[in-house]
């Protein structure tokens, strides 16, 4: 093991891991807010749109994030669509991990008991405040282990990105290998830097789950 090697090239990790970052929880932000509206107008059954989340939802969860990655880089610049790779980073993500998180928030719905619902129209909810402030709360807290996976996973897929010459931790550990032949070097700071990204995200994922539960939320 090269500890020279390690020094000199962590801070070039340092600046690989904040781009993953920020990149993944852009992306991440955004399918959770796919996942929400996809969900929403699920529940609502809004006919032709409904239909079109369904499709959506099938094409996502049946193709690898890298084909997706792939069409939106260089098939859509075809039509004129043009994106940077961290635009197309981003995108892919939410792409992605969108249907996941609509799929999350739908085993929330469905786990909440019906008299609920039926209890706040009695009350005279409307079916939005009903969503509100009785369905969502409870959907959200019921999905979170669901909900937490997902972020693992799209933050543990960002590792496809290199594909698209973005300069993430992948693309520094592949660049560097191809540079200096230090294969075992390379690869123990891309899985320390992996970890130092994944863990607190895993620890603090596990906090929120057992706080929900405590307070009588989750199952």
């Amino acid at each position: 093991m090269d500890k020279e090697f390690i020094k000199q090239y962590i801070p070039l990790y340092s600046e690989a891991a904040l781009l993953t970052v920020k990149i993944g929880f852009l992306g991440i932000a955004a399918a959770i807010i796919i996942g929400l509206v996809c969900e929403t107008i699920v529940y609502f059954k809004i006919p032709v749109l409904r239909r079109i989340v369904s499709v959506y939802i099938e094409i996502s969860r049946s193709t690898p994030l890298l084909i997706q990655l792939f069409f939106i880089y260089y098939g859509l610049p075809k039509i004129g669509i043009r994106t940077d790779a961290q635009m197309c980073g981003i995108a892919g993500l939410a792409f992605l991990g969108g249907s996941y998180m609509a799929e999350a928030f739908r085993s929330g719905v469905e786990a909440i008991d019906v008299i609920q619902e039926e209890s706040a129209y009695s009350l005279g909810l409307s079916k939005l405040q009903t969503v509100r402030y009785v369905l969502l709360p409870q959907a959200i807290s019921i999905s979170a282990p669901a909900l937490i996976a997902n972020v693992i996973f799209l933050l543990k897929e960002t590792s496809v990105f290199s594909a698209i010459s973005l300069m993430d931790l992948m693309f520094t550990a592949k660049d560097l290998i191809g540079l200096y032949y230090n294969t075992t070097e390379s690869l123990f700071l891309l899985v320390v830097f992996y970890l130092l990204i994944l863990l607190p995200v895993s620890v603090i994922g596990s906090l929120i789950e057992r706080r929900l539960r405590h307070a009588g939320y989750g199952v």
